[in-house]
């Protein structure tokens, strides 16, 4: 809620890239530091509050690296400043491990850091090495948020906090609406098993979606009190199906939708302080 005008706020993420679309796919998909940068400015002009990042390899295909989130981190900061939260991904895309997926983000030492619950801790023996990760990025200030691919992961991540393993007093969340598949289009009640009675809520929380549907998707999160990502990651078409020309597009969509609701954008500054709050 916000205090000056008692509207209720909503953050916009825009996921720019992910590690599997490529130029085919839509020419203008953000691939370098210099693309990404250019894409932050514009994202941030049209109400986005942070930018989740991938980073490649030079054939193109998914990448973590710390000298690589270094450089694109360097570039997305000499345009926007703190304008926006910089989240790198932990995405393993079946290439990477849980222990080399921890490596990179203690090397990168980001702002912000999105973790699959489901990759890494595909079962109870990696807990003890994901709690450790949380520790160290509640003593460096860095800001977690964990993706859920389905309800029954919502209640591993509140048993969990339960039994002391989130050094947090809360986490947020993102609910993620279908499955990186082909031509996978996700619906408005796609959202509803991760609200229905008996799973845990959480304070935070966010949705993303696949396919045009994508801002439906993630206005109808709005209307249930969550907040947005939007991006080339899972979708390149505006609401009525017209190609976007660029990931700025499909933010502007959604953030005027949300203000035609009577809802207040937040900015960078407001999502990051209120992430920090949330840590406290």
């Amino acid at each position: 809620m916000s205090i000056e005008t008692g509207l209720k706020t909503v953050a916009i993420a825009v996921a720019p890239n992910g590690g599997r679309k490529t130029k085919l796919d839509h020419p203008n998909l953000p691939l370098t530091a210099a693309e990404l940068a250019e894409t932050a400015v514009r994202c941030k002009e049209a109400g986005a509050a942070m930018i989740h990042v991938h980073v490649r390899k030079k054939d193109g295909s998914h990448l973590l690296d710390a000298d690589a989130y270094r450089e694109v981190m360097s570039a997305i900061g000499s345009r926007v400043g703190d304008d926006l939260v910089v989240q790198i991904t932990s995405e393993a895309l079946g290439i990477y491990t849980p222990l080399e997926q921890i490596a990179v983000v203690k090397e990168t030492c980001p702002e912000a850091v999105s973790l699959a619950l489901r990759e890494l801790v595909p079962d109870a023996s990696f807990e003890a090495a994901f709690a450790d990760l949380l520790i160290w990025m509640a003593r460096g200030g860095v800001l977690p948020q964990i993706i859920l691919y389905d309800p029954s992961e919502a209640v591993v991540l509140a048993n969990m906090q339960t039994r002391g393993l989130i050094p947090w007093r809360t986490i947020p969340v993102l609910f993620v609406l279908g499955r990186y598949t082909a031509e996978q289009t996700s619906q408005p009640t796609d959202l509803l098993p991760f609200l229905a009675t008996g799973i845990p809520r959480f304070e935070h929380w966010s949705v993303c979606a696949f396919g045009r549907h994508e801002a439906a998707c993630v206005s109808a999160g709005v209307l249930f009190g969550g907040n947005v990502r939007v991006g080339f990651e899972n979708n390149t078409r505006l609401p009525d199906g017209a190609a976007a020309s660029g990931n700025e597009d499909l933010v502007f969509a959604v953030s005027q939708t949300v203000q035609s609701l009577n809802y207040k954008m937040e900015s960078g500054a407001d999502l990051r302080q209120r992430l920090i709050n949330l840590a406290s």
